[in-house]
């Protein structure tokens, strides 16, 4: 069953970019792949895994994800999405250590966004 943390999708969306480091108009873009180190389960379509398991996105990059799929667009990035979204679940509503995550996530050269 999904678990819902609508704060956390709130301090999500608060957060800067995780590619571009935009600021303006981010969203909570739900990570759908399947991770068998945590158990993680795939999400289908139309169903959405739990809220802990989202990173900010500005919306280029949110329908960039969708539109190329997933594992595609994260494999661009030098992250790991899974790793990053559960360490801001860890902070939740620490606007200073979020930013401190976001900010150091070296995406340089990154295709996608408009500020990368």
């Amino acid at each position: 069953m999904r678990r819902r943390d609508e704060p956390h999708l709130v301090y999500v969306r608060s957060l800067r970019c995780s590619i571009c480091k935009n600021n303006i108009e981010t969203q909570a873009a739900h990570i759908r792949m399947a991770d068998a180190r945590i158990a993680k389960p795939l999400s289908g379509i139309g169903i959405k895994p739990d809220d802990r398991f989202t990173l900010p996105l500005c919306n280029e990059g949110h329908r960039k994800q969708h539109a190329m799929g997933e594992r595609r667009f994260w494999s661009l990035y030098k992250f790991d999405p899974i790793l990053i979204a559960l360490a801001l679940y860890s902070v939740s509503g620490d606007h200073e250590a979020g930013e401190a995550i976001i900010g150091g996530l070296d995406v340089t050269g990154s295709p996608l966004c408009r500020g990368a």
